[in-house]
């Protein structure tokens, strides 16, 4: 059965986990917010390593390994920038969906999300907070290699958000 926490905290700083996400740019570089910080923790190698992997589509997820991260990889994801790439629910929703189809397909047992699209991107925390439990829900029942998903929000009100987003999911959370 698949276990879901929420956790206020650092995406690059999820040492028991397999895989982080990264909330990335189409061409898969170092930018600001998630992509800063995973990009600089990981070190260049992770970029050189994306370059072939590059460019990617909103809603698309792809795997590298986590270079100095202490995760054994980073999945990649664009999300959508919020009432311009439409339809906005779908496509973040994808974010999810084909990372957790990535980590199964590689036999991961554990991968930490961001809230995807929220920062620069512009998508409300609530609508994606949502989005992304639905997501997860769905995708839960196909899932037998991951067993746990983290989510890892960057501040209080964003946990909070995306905890109650969890509560009223059949989802089952471990806090």
């Amino acid at each position: 059965m698949l276990k879901v926490e929420i956790v206020q905290g650092n995406i690059a700083s999820q040492p028991d986990m397999d895989a982080v996400v990264n909330a990335a740019n189409a061409r898969l570089m170092p930018g600001s917010g998630v992509a800063g910080a995973i990009h600089g923790a990981a070190g260049p190698g992770l970029a050189e390593e994306c370059q072939a992997l590059a460019p990617i589509s909103p809603g698309e997820a792809v795997i590298s390994s986590g270079h100095r991260l202490p995760n054994r990889h980073v999945i990649h994801c664009l999300g959508p920038v919020y009432g311009v790439d439409e339809p906005s629910d779908r496509l973040l929703g994808d974010c999810y969906r084909n990372a957790l189809a990535v980590a199964e397909q590689h036999r991961l047992n554990s991968v930490a999300f961001p809230a995807i699209s929220t920062g620069v991107f512009g998508y409300p925390v609530d609508k994606a907070a949502a989005v992304a439990i639905d997501a997860i829900a769905a995708m839960a029942p196909a899932l037998r290699f991951v067993q746990r998903v983290r989510l890892v929000l960057f501040s209080d009100s964003d946990r909070r958000l995306f905890q109650a987003a969890l509560s009223r999911s059949s989802l089952t959370s471990t806090d």
